[in-house]
């Protein structure tokens, strides 16, 4: 503007020791100016991150479009085999958020989670992409370990970042319980649930088949046991199905990007109008699985009527008629 008063615009002259601001300066002959110069990126960085420190969403040009709007939901998931211990245990499931950042460190992300009130936090890959700035990473992991236990598979975008193995590994230091198609018992009392992870289908060529995890966690937990999957893919409900899995939580579709009243999801993964699963608690046989719309974007940042989610799951023990 005509004071310069925001001044991300700035630019190093030289023969001049303060910055300048490029809006309200008029180029001129024999003028030498630098326009992305260390001292310049470090004034915009830092100017930058006291306009944000004032405003509750990230971005300051798009306050009212309701994306960095984070929206809790809580379904009920119902099944006649939940182990009576573990009827109404809450979990917080995150899925899909690409590197994004809601507040610095992460802290309106937080404080959602933590008003959630989560027994478990699971995240459904795509936590991060090989555009993240990886430095994001530590603060949130950390604070979500603080709440609850955290536990996470990998998404397809984990599988293009260089260097994963490493990563995993911090993430690990930092207290998340990385499974890669493995699984943990979680007891209460006698009772017993078992919950499972798989890498996505991007991973690696000797990874398991779906079939022979399933088959590994039933030879050692038995054939009754209840089994909660963290999977990042949404259409492989059929598969699960069959293999008689009782729950899976996914994510993956970005809730169909935008979201039609009365219709749902408009864009599928497979490029494909109108998925299915897209969003939300789908059941086939005696599965169920609950689909995140998640909470960023992949190559074009967009959601329409499709606010972030932070979705609590709440397990119940009883007739799945009752699922809504």
């Amino acid at each position: 503007n005509e004071v310069g008063a925001c001044r991300v615009c700035v630019v190093e002259m030289e023969g001049k020791e303060k910055l300048i601001t490029s809006c309200n300066n008029v180029a001129k002959e024999g003028m030498v100016i630098h326009t992305n110069s260390p001292k310049v990126r470090r004034h915009r960085r830092t100017t930058v991150e006291l306009i944000l420190s004032q405003h509750d969403c990230e971005c300051v040009t798009c306050s009212r479009s309701g994306n960095c709007s984070l929206q809790t939901t809580e379904t009920a998931l119902v099944s006649p085999a939940l182990p009576p211990a573990f009827d109404g245990l809450r979990i917080v499931e995150l899925a899909d958020l690409h590197g994004r950042v809601f507040g610095r460190g992460s802290r309106r992300l937080l404080a959602a989670v933590r008003r959630a009130e989560p027994d478990l936090i699971c995240i459904d890959g795509d936590l991060f992409d090989e555009h993240t700035d990886l430095a994001m990473l530590p603060p949130l992991l950390r604070g979500l370990c603080a709440i609850a236990p955290v536990y996470y598979v990998t998404g397809n975008h984990e599988w293009r970042v260089p260097g994963l193995r490493g990563i995993l590994a911090q993430m690990r230091a930092c207290g998340v319980t990385v499974l890669q198609d493995d699984w943990r018992v979680l007891r209460r009392g006698e009772d017993a649930l078992v919950l499972a992870g798989t890498d996505d289908p991007c991973g690696p060529a000797e990874r398991k088949t779906p079939a022979e995890l399933i088959a590994d966690i039933r030879a050692e937990a038995g054939e009754a046991a209840f089994l909660l999957l963290l999977a990042h893919r949404n259409d492989q409900l059929p598969q699960w199905s069959a293999l008689g899995v009782q729950a899976v939580l996914a994510g993956h579709c970005h809730g169909g990007v935008v979201r039609l009243p009365f219709v749902g999801g408009l864009f599928g993964t497979d490029r494909r109008l109108f998925p299915a699963w897209d969003a939300g608690l789908y059941r086939q046989g005696e599965t169920a699985l609950y689909v995140s719309r998640g909470l960023g974007y992949t190559n074009v940042h967009f959601r329409l009527f499709n606010r972030p989610e932070v979705a609590v799951i709440v397990l119940r023990r009883g007739s799945p008629a009752i699922n809504s």
